[in-house]
Parts: structure tokens; C-alpha cells; sequence
């Protein structure tokens, strides 16, 4: 496909980006500590980091991995906790050291945890004291060396982070009992490395960041191969997109998504990082009112989340009453936004919602919207620079303009392709060498694409394709409606009939009166048979409706 997109491009945004910068991430963290030193770099529950004290406790922990624990160069080191002081010096330390970062999801049961270390060979571990009982269950499976346990308070110097711990432990009770033998605590780590030297390890593109393991909700959970080079890239890619717009030095960041998430890893962490940004880390984003206390902390520039995020945030009264005066950009990804959402957004912040499209396989970014936008546009931007897009028919054929078709991808920050699973790698990946997303888009005359839907999510009613995308942002546009999610469930006469999961802002509103408004604004396939109503809808860790658990629910009318 011919890059069209490129004429859309905002001024200042180049066509392709310099490869050739940074050698590795490592290269990057070094520039930036050196280039912005004293400046904050993360702040969690009130506690400051600066780049130069990151540099240092970094380097202590990539020390101790190295001079204590002896690991080679592309040893595996997981990381289990949520948005803690603890993490950016754990991962930086760990890619000093030469090591590949394993980030794991801190809410995995026993079984999921068991495989993914499993799968990806961890030689050691960073755990939060509260997931540790998980770990014990399944520690005598694995063939883990070391592991390093953390608290919540662990960083935040005394007399905070004592108190914060006792809290936690003895009043709240939210760390079950556990019992590892021989871990190690984390400050422990430190002072142990703060024993040895750090041996410059000298990385390039073609070695291995992350194994960065997709959520399993469509199965088994599979390692995608992101090396230094894909994340530099994407960084680079980002970095061109966003630097018209923001100030070196001058950025304060809003990280509410967990760091161990590819999105927040490379959009905040990462990017806002090689930019000299504050990173507000959020530990626990799903008390809200909590979170909305916490924003009202701080003059924010910058903040990344999924549309439930930002619908949890708009229905809080008090986020309205917050200083949006320094104010600049929010960028939605991970699911699609809602038009209803967007507009209210807008109303409140003054400043559009901007989507964004990724996969966890492409490290993430794939396309944004422009920073110049005045309004919500439906779509997932334009192809970020040096990246190739092609949408292909099931037979794998590019399709004519405006046509609807899979999305493909090829580009710097597509990964090498997913650990030790060489036929699924074979799957995913075209003869000429582009991504198959499995996402189902069209791209207009101007480059912009729109998203219609999961191939795997589409509805099949009668022969016609529904995308629950479009039914769910008719019913979100309804006043009386919080959440929504649409799945297809069998039926008799149409072979799939479109069934709604609701949780409701008014308690009186009914089902019937959902149907009609669907009516109004919905050709009759696509009209909802069924709608249930429910207190929360399941949601992965970051917030994404898991419409497959929704999917498998037994139908009732509502």
C-alpha cells in the first residue's frame, strides 16, 4: 500500500525515523540520566526519584544480578508487581545488567504464573510481598535461583514506608501468608550490590529487551520476542510523533496503566523517560476516588489509560474540579474509545482523547492520531513514521482502498517473533514479512484507519457481520448507561444474535428502553436480543473488557 498517510502527517513529523541513535536501551537510559540528572524522574505515593538516584540504585541491582547472582548476558529476570518506585529500578538494572526483562502480571493464579516462568526460563524473580503466596505454590515446579521480595513501603523511606507496610500487612490484610526460603528482600539486593561493580555490557539491536507475554484471553499466553531494537524503534517512532508538541524536561505523566503492560512500558515509562519527564506512578488506579485525589496533587501534562479508565474517571465528580490549565495530552489505546466518552472528555479537560492502536507484538504503537486534532474522529490515526500497513482478504491479497480487510503490519518495532513457538511465529507472519493483527480495519483517502473490529469478535447475524465495537458505543451513548459489551451468543433463527452486558449509571433504567434506543440508531440486525444487566463487567489488568468471559455466560433476557 502506497504510505497516503504521510500527507496527513502534522508539520515537524518525519516520514522515517533514525534507527541508528541508540544502540540499546541501555545507550538511551544512559543519555538521559546523563542529560537530565537532578530532575524528577518518578514519584510514587508522595516519594521522588530523580534520574540521578535512579542511575545509581539501577546500578546497584544490575550489580548485584550480576556480581552476586553471576547471571549471563540474556538471562531471564521477571518482575511481578504493580506501579511501585521499585519497578524502574528493577528493570533498568536488569537490562544494565545484560538481562531480559520477563514483566509478569501481578493478579495471575498459581497456573498462569507457573507457565509463564516456565515458558520463559526465569532465572530470577522481582515479587511483591502481596503476590508471594502465589509464588510459593508453584516455586517447586520451577528451576528459579533467586527471588527478590519487595513491599509496598519498601521505598518509601522511613517513617512513611512503615507505616504504609503496617497498614497493609496488619490492618487491611492484604498480603497472605507466605514462605520462601532464602529470598532475598530488595533493599537487601541494593546493599549487596552496592558491593560490587557494574560491568558496562555492551547491547545492540538484535539482543532480546522482553519477553513480553500477551494476556492469554485467547488462549495459552505466548512470549513476544521484543528486542532492543523494537523498542528502540518504537521509542524513536513515538518520540518523532509527540516531540512537536511537548517539552524536553518539562512533562508531567499520569501513569495509571501498570508498568508491565506494554503500553504504559513503552509510552510512558520509556518514551516519557528519553523525554526527562515526571512519571506519576498510580498503584491502585481502580480507587478512583483515591486516584482522582492524588491527580489533584499535581499539574499534569500528560495521560495515557483505555476508555474505562477515562469513563471511571469522568463519573467521579471531583475529577471535573481539577487544574487542567497545564494540560496538553491524553492518549487512549488498548480498546476503543466511545464517542460518548471522548465528547465528555473534551467538555471536561478542554483537550480531545486521542486514540491510539498497538499490539503487544508490535512493541506497542502502531498508529496515532495527530496531536493537532480539534475533535474525536472514530479512527486510530495514521501509521506512525517508518511503519507499513497493508489490509489484506482472507486469502491474504491487499484489498482496494476503503475496503474492509485484516490489518497488517511491518516496521522496526514488529517483533522478532514469539519465544520458542516457531509455527505460531510462522502463523502470525506473512511471506513478505508483515504482522497479520488479526484486527479488521479500513483505511480512508487521507491514511487514517479505522478499526472495525477483532476478526475473532465479530458477530455473525444472518449472514451479516455486526461488530460489537458499534453496537457498544450506541449503547454507551445512552445517558443512563456506565459500561457496556457486546458478544455474540447462538441462536435458532440467525445463527448469532447480538447480546449486551450492561452495568447501569441509573438504577431504573430498563432493558426495554436500551432496545429502543438501539432502534433509533441501529439497522435491526444489529440490535441487541439480549441484555443483562450486571453489577461490573471482567476486565483485564488494565482495565479491557474481557468480552470472551462474557461470551461464555449463559443467556438470560434481562
Amino acid at each position: 500500500m502506497d504510505k497516503i498517510w504521510l500527507k496527513s502527517y502534522p508539520p515537524g513529523v518525519p516520514a522515517e525515523v533514525d534507527m541508528g541513535e541508540f544502540a540499546s536501551l541501555v545507550d538511551l537510559f544512559e543519555q538521559g540520566v546523563r542529560k537530565y540528572g537532578a530532575r524528577t524522574a518518578y514519584i510514587n505515593m508522595g516519594k521522588s526519584l530523580s534520574y540521578e538516584e535512579l542511575d545509581r540504585l539501577s546500578a546497584r541491582f544490575a550489580a548485584y544480578l550480576q556480581g552476586e547472582l553471576k547471571l549471563a548476558r540474556g538471562t531471564r529476570v521477571a518482575l511481578m508487581m504493580p506501579n511501585l518506585l521499585q519497578y524502574p529500578i528493577a528493570m533498568f538494572g536488569a537490562l544494565r545488567a545484560g538481562c531480559t526483562v520477563v514483566n509478569v502480571n501481578p493478579l495471575y493464579t498459581a497456573r498462569e504464573l507457573e507457565h509463564q516462568l516456565r515458558d520463559s526460563g526465569a532465572e530470577a524473580i522481582v515479587i511483591l510481598e502481596n503476590f508471594a503466596h502465589t509464588l510459593q505454590h508453584v516455586l517447586p515446579k520451577l528451576a528459579l535461583r533467586t527471588v527478590v521480595v519487595t513491599s509496598l513501603g519498601e521505598m518509601l523511606g522511613f517513617p512513611k514506608g512503615a507505616l504504609v507496610n503496617f497498614v497493609v500487612r496488619r490492618v487491611r490484610k492484604m498480603v497472605p501468608a507466605w514462605s520462601i526460603p532464602g529470598h532475598v528482600r530488595f533493599s537487601g539486593a541494593l546493599e549487596r550490590g552496592a558491593a560490587h561493580t557494574l560491568q558496562r555490557v555492551v547491547l545492540n539491536h538484535e539482543d532480546i529487551a522482553y519477553l513480553q507475554y500477551t494476556g492469554g484471553t485467547t488462549g495459552t499466553a505466548k512470549g513476544a520476542v521484543l528486542t532492543h531494537g523494537n523498542i528502540v524503534g518504537n521509542l524513536q517512532q513515538a518520540h518523532a510523533w509527540i516531540g512537536p508538541y511537548v517539552e524536553e524536561g518539562g512533562e508531567v505523566i499520569i501513569t495509571a496503566l501498570p508498568l508491565y503492560h506494554i503500553f504504559s512500558l513503552t509510552a510512558n515509562c520509556l518514551t516519557f523517560f528519553k523525554l526527562g519527564a515526571t512519571n506519576v506512578l498510580i498503584t491502585n488506579p481502580r480507587d478512583v476516588p483515591g486516584f482522582v485525589k492524588e491527580l489533584g496533587k499535581y499539574r499534569f501534562t500528560v495521560i495515557t489509560g483505555v476508555n474505562t479508565l477515562f469513563n471511571a474517571l469522568l463519573n467521579n465528580p471531583d475529577f471535573a474540579k481539577l487544574d487542567f490549565s497545564g494540560f496538553k495530552l491524553a492518549l487512549g489505546g488498548g480498546m476503543a474509545v466511545q464517542q460518548a466518552v471522548a465528547e465528555k472528555w473534551h467538555k471536561v479537560t478542554g483537550k480531545v482523547l486521542l486514540e491510539a492502536y498497538g499490539l503487544t507484538e508490535t512493541s506497542p504503537a502502531v498508529s496515532i492520531n495527530p496531536l493537532d486534532l480539534t475533535e474525536f474522529n472514530h479512527s486510530i490515526g495514521l501509521p506512525v513514521p517508518s511503519t507499513e500497513i497493508s489490509i489484506r482478504d482472507d486469502d491474504g491479497n491487499e484489498v482496494a482502498r476503503g475496503q474492509r480487510g485484516e490489518l497488517c503490519v511491518r516496521g522496526p518495532q514488529v517483533m522478532r517473533g514469539y519465544w520458542n513457538r516457531p509455527d505460531d511465529t510462522a502463523r502470525v507472519f506473512t511471506a513478505d514479512g508483515f504482522l497479520r493483527t488479526g484486527d479488521i480495519a479500513v483505511v480512508d483517502e487521507r491514511g487514517f484507519i479505522r478499526l472495525v473490529d477483532r476478526k475473532k469478535d465479530m458477530i455473525l447475524v444472518s449472514g451479516f457481520n455486526v461488530y460489537p465495537n458499534e453496537v457498544e458505543d450506541v449503547v454507551a451513548s445512552h445517558p443512563g448507561v456506565l459500561e457496556v459489551a457486546a458478544v455474540g451468543v447462538p441462536d435458532e433463527r440467525s445463527g448469532e444474535a447480538v447480546k449486551i452486558f450492561v452495568v447501569r449509571k441509573d438504577p431504573a433504567l430498563s432493558a426495554e428502553a436500551i432496545i429502543a434506543h438501539c432502534r433509533e440508531n441501529l439497522t435491526g440486525y444489529k440490535v441487541p436480543h439480549h441484555v443483562e444487566f450486571r453489577d461490573e463487567l471482567p476486565k483485564t489488568n488494565v482495565g479491557k473488557i474481557l468480552r470472551r468471559a462474557l461470551r461464555d455466560a449463559p443467556v438470560h433476557a434481562g
